[in-house]
């Protein structure tokens, strides 16, 4: 196994990186299997199951098949039929992060004790499928009164065109603010983990500590970085890091004039 900083080899039970000094989080045989999450709204751990065993999503698909002639119920179940989600609370498994038995310094335990898994906003989705489902209807019955020249048909579907843009965009609002409650809670999740490493974090560490994709451990770190309180930096050697000087001189702060 390589050290996730410098990549030095690193013997079985080694606990810390004897080059730079990074502990090491994941030790030979500690990971989960690969299908084994933990869940961040109700700390399950396990496996996902698929999103349509779970006895709301079928009430649901069945109430949109007869709702809108089956057409609703087929576009609902081809996009969640592939879903996994989280037995007990129902959140989506692709939120949910890769189980891991950490087994690296002190540090690194009290960052994960410090850990809670707060409750997320909705993801609107069952708002989103309601106002797909009720533009289709809208269309539907559009379509049937321009055929028959019935007004009442097309004013109906006006107004049930519109209620249903205006659902959808309830559902994507609950989904956006699901995101920005996902990215705060990842957010401070890091900076656990830059008060566990003494003030200085690398993407790499990031990525391996919250077991997160480069491209994903990047862009949580971007957006913290403000030039002020957290703030990135090159090394001598070319390593570009991020620098959190609140955590980093705290030792050396006083008391204000």
């Amino acid at each position: 196994m390589r050290c996730s900083t410098c990549g030095e080899y690193l013997s079985p039970g080694q606990t810390r990186c004897s080059t730079c000094g990074t502990g090491v989080s994941v030790l030979h045989g500690s990971a989960m299997p690969p299908g084994v999450r933990r869940c961040p709204r109700c700390g399950y751990h396990g496996e996902g199951i698929p999103y349509f065993r779970k006895g709301g999503h079928v009430a649901l698909l069945t109430g949109v098949s007869l709702f809108t002639y089956g057409f609703g119920g087929l576009i609902y179940w081809l996009v969640r039929r592939k879903h996994l989600i989280c037995p007990r609370c129902g959140l989506g498994w692709e939120h949910a992060s890769r189980a891991l038995t950490l087994a690296g310094g002190e540090p690194e335990r009290r960052y994960l004790a410090t850990q809670t898994s707060a409750s997320l906003p909705s993801t609107g989705m069952k708002r989103r499928v309601l106002g797909v489902s009720l533009v289709l209807l809208a269309s539907l019955l559009i379509l049937i009164g321009f055929v028959e020249f019935e007004a009442a048909a097309v004013a109906f579907g006006a107004v049930t065109g519109a209620g249903g843009s205006l659902m959808f965009y309830w559902g994507w609002r609950g989904q956006q603010e699901r995101r920005k409650a996902l990215m705060q809670g990842l957010q401070q999740q890091v900076l656990r983990l830059a008060q566990a490493r003494g003030g200085t974090l690398t993407v790499t560490e990031v990525a391996a500590e919250m077991d997160l994709s480069l491209p994903a451990a990047e862009k949580i770190l971007t957006s913290m970085d403000d030039g002020f309180r957290i703030r990135s930096e090159i090394s001598r050697d070319g390593i570009l890091y991020y620098e959190f000087p609140e955590v980093l001189h705290r030792r050396e702060l006083g008391s204000g004039s």
